[in-house]
């Protein structure tokens, strides 16, 4: 695979992932929102994390989970108030990312007008492929991202279509708060979002540098007796 020499983990955990919402025009459309004028900022905590081959994990009483492919820039050392000329030296590295949402959840809490993070937050519900090193990055702003469920392509699209360029989000995020070495920028998904099961099976990548697969299955707890 042409991402075999990309590292098999995160630089560091870091403290956060910094996620942009509808940084891509079309996937705004899809779901009814406003093209944004200035980036849509929300959280989603490190624990959230979930390595390339594990599984994705659907809550009860819950269905199904919406698949959102994005690239993730990884903050290679700290930064606040970066400007955008010198915003790329402060990427460490790329990864392929899955930003998945429970859909019904999130379109309740925007309705009430309250935070994402249920929706968005739980475990598993960052899905994460290996570093690509930025030396093998020609142009993160010209990359092929995908996802395939079950072998049937839902998403495709490329990184030219962000409205917010990595530089500007890098400055623009280091103005509000600081970024620590192996934080995380979630930088938005191309159009073609929609829900995946369990005993689905999630395949995505970056044309010619990685690709990642992750099974989906029930939530298992614990019997409160």
């Amino acid at each position: 695979m042409a991402g075999a020499s990309a590292s098999n983990k995160l630089l560091s955990l870091g403290t956060k992932i910094v996620a942009v919402g509808r940084n891509y025009a079309a996937h705004a459309k899809e779901l009814g929102n406003a093209v944004p004028k200035e980036p849509v900022l929300f959280l989603k905590p490190t624990s959230s994390y979930l390595q390339n081959g594990g599984a994705i994990e659907v809550p009860h009483p819950l269905e199904s989970l919406d698949h959102e492919v994005e690239l993730a820039v990884i903050v290679g050392r700290n930064a606040r108030d970066v400007p955008q000329g010198t915003a790329m030296d402060y990427v460490g590295g790329y990864a392929l990312a899955l930003d998945m949402t429970a859909r019904e959840i999130q379109s309740s809490a925007k309705a009430a007008g309250l935070p994402w993070t249920v929706a968005k937050g739980q475990d598993t519900f960052t899905p994460i492929g290996s570093v690509i090193p930025t030396s093998m990055v020609k142009d993160p702003h010209d990359l092929e991202l995908w996802l395939k469920v079950d072998g049937e392509t839902r998403q495709k699209g490329s990184t030219k279509d962000m409205m917010f360029k990595i530089p500007f989000l890098i400055s623009h995020i280091s103005s509000i708060m600081t970024l620590f070495e192996g934080d995380v920028i979630l930088t938005g998904t191309p159009p073609g979002v929609g829900p995946v099961k369990a005993g689905q099976k999630i395949t995505a990548g970056i044309t010619g540098l990685v690709e990642v697969q992750f099974d989906v299955q029930k939530r298992q707890r614990p019997n409160s007796s």
